[in-house]
């Protein structure tokens, strides 16, 4: 038996080792990953300035570039770029199709963070070219998607199990981010809050060092600026809040819009009786159509998030900017062309706080408010709204600044801006693209996984129950001797008849002593109830929990005699055990 000791120390020094071996393995591939991914950006975007050069007038900007170009170029270079762009993505990688983000999200929880080798170059290429056509779409989504695609084909390379190439695919995405915004916190930041949603905690490390790999490697070549230019902000009195308070609630509004515009152009070109490849030069020849009143739309537009952010855009054309962007957005990615969601987001926060700001600037004349600093807090506010993603939108403006003051005010208007839209809509603009595809995500994970396990696998049969004609006094016994708080109630029959809570019974304890023996059950109870059958599935379970708010669903046989209940808690601790099995299972996998 003295032997044991020291054998078990063997096996513990071991694993340990073990541990370190794989942590440096790990360590050694988040910095490759984040060269690669940083590479990626860079060759993104020259092949985007390659192509504008191609395309345009010579100019310093896109704005200027296409002021010099006749009317009928203005019209025929996005067409064409569409075009050009239309069979390659229908035929080769559809995947490329849109944002790009939805696409990385559903690798990761629906094919084990998987994407194909031919993403990276393909999505670059037609990306550039269609940027450098004028498509009015951003260039950070691809640049997840090509960053996440390096990752996810290094890790499939070397043979990695699934949860080491769902890292090495976060990895990738945070140095695309950090390499573009020159930002490794907001890269680290949007891997963790939009691509993989969870993460284990010791992993963390190795996505923040291939954000900073690829911030250090893309600052060798774009040199230390941050992406905008940026006025000193200031906070003069707290009474400005309530209009960054407005500035929030606008911004959920606007993103709602957005959101939905997007997707109602999308569902019209899909309704047009013409090949798939044709409609991307269809939503050109849209777009074509609107930059010849507001060439500001072409592109990514950053131009025009500059002149907001040095309050040199004006009140009436941040108007018109708003909504003209918006509609150029969506013709673009409503058409199937390829492109982000992030920097027009950025362009319509930046306009619609310049319209806020001026708005400020009325109220509180006596105060030196900017429509600038509105700008910068709308361009996070608008973000936070069509991402649903607050930490990461919070924490970009603030490491574009680097202006502590900016907090207080850009925090409340994030997070009002998302509360807006989760009470509205709900969804994000990469959540809604996804159940679109039939792929709902919770807590990272597609909800699925849970078609598989049945209500009467989970289904608590030890409930509390109440007949119909029970009275207050007895309820209440039961109340101090249980800790459930609702109770079914069933009638003589002992079939359902309705459920008992305690916010049912709130009014009538009020005046317990006149009603215990007066009131009975069913004079206080709910009728109309939600239930399930024991066949259910969680997934039907997780739906009617996610829309009607109930902490418990009573479970029937065809009968409607009750056999049990199904709380809320039970489902979502299967639900983590079903995750936690599945990420066992890809680890030895």
């Amino acid at each position: 038996m003295a032997k044991f000791p020291g054998f078990i120390r063997k096996i513990n020094l071991f694993s340990l080792n073990q541990g370190k071996i794989l942590d440096l393995t790990l360590l050694g591939f988040s910095i490759v990953i984040g060269l690669l991914a940083a590479v990626g950006a860079l060759v993104f975007r020259f092949l985007i300035e390659l192509f504008q050069t191609l395309f345009w007038a010579e100019g310093a900007t896109l704005v200027e570039q296409a002021a010099n170009t006749p009317w009928w170029l203005i019209l025929g270079i996005p067409t064409t770029g569409g075009l050009i762009a239309g069979p390659l993505i229908t035929y080769l990688v559809p995947e490329a199709r849109g944002p790009g983000v939805p696409e990385v999200i559903q690798a990761v929880t629906t094919r084990q963070s998987t994407i194909r080798h031919r993403v990276t170059l393909l999505k670059a290429a037609i990306t550039g070219l269609l940027i450098g056509a004028g498509a009015s779409v951003g260039r950070e989504g691809p640049i997840v998607q090509i960053g996440s695609s390096v990752g996810s084909s290094l890790a499939q390379f070397f043979g990695l199990n699934p949860e080491l190439r769902r890292l090495c695919l976060a990895c990738g995405a945070a140095a695309g981010i950090a390499a573009t915004f020159n930002a490794p916190i907001a890269g680290s930041m949007f891997a963790m809050e939009i691509i993989l949603m969870n993460i284990e905690v010791s992993y963390i490390s190795f996505i923040v060092i291939s954000a900073i790999t690829g911030s250090v490697f893309s600052r060798l070549f774009w040199g230390e600026l941050p992406a905008f230019q940026v006025t000193p902000f200031v906070l003069d009195s707290h009474w400005e809040l309530s209009a960054y308070l407005v500035l929030g609630l606008a911004a959920g509004l606007v993103s709602i819009a957005f959101v939905w515009l997007i997707f109602k152009i999308e569902d019209l070109f899909n309704l047009i009786p013409i090949p798939e490849w044709i409609k991307p030069g269809l939503g050109g020849l849209g777009l074509g159509g609107l930059a010849l009143m507001l060439p500001q739309v072409l592109g990514v537009g950053y131009e025009t998030v500059n002149l907001a952010l040095s309050a040199s855009l004006g009140l009436t054309l941040a108007i018109f900017l708003l909504a003209g962007k918006m509609l150029a957005t969506s013709l673009c990615i409503g058409s199937g062309m390829s492109g982000g969601i992030f920097a027009p987001s950025l362009f319509l926060g930046g306009c619609l706080g310049t319209i806020v700001g001026f708005g400020a600037t009325l109220f509180w004349p006596e105060l030196p408010i900017s429509p600038a600093f509105f700008a910068l807090a709308g361009m996070g506010a608008v973000v936070s709204g069509t991402t649903l993603a607050p930490i990461t939108a919070i924490v970009t403006i603030f490491e574009l600044t680097l202006h502590y003051q900016i907090i207080l005010p850009l925090m409340l208007a994030c997070i009002s801006a998302t509360l807006v839209v989760r009470f509205l809509s709900g969804y994000s603009v990469y959540e809604l693209k996804l159940i679109r595809k039939g792929v709902n995500i919770f807590r990272g994970h597609d909800i699925a996984i849970l078609r598989n396990i049945f209500v009467k696998d989970v289904m608590r049969k030890d409930f509390e129950a109440v007949y119909s004609d029970t009275s207050l006094k007895p309820i209440v016994d039961m109340i101090q001797q249980t800790p459930f708080p609702h109770f079914v109630v069933l009638d003589k029959q002992k079939k359902l008849a309705g459920v008992l809570s305690l916010r049912d019974l709130r009014s009538a304890l009020i005046h317990f002593e006149d009603l215990k023996d007066l009131v009975v059950a069913a004079e206080l109870m709910t009728r109309e109830v939600v239930t399930l059958l024991e066949t259910d599935d969680l997934e039907k379970g997780l739906h009617l929990f996610e829309k009607h708010h109930m902490s418990m669903i009573p479970i029937i046989r065809p009968d409607n005699r009750v056999s049990g209940i199904l709380s809320r808690d039970d489902l979502l601790k299967a639900y983590d055990q079903k995750v936690l099995k599945d990420r066992i299972l890809s680890r030895n996998g």
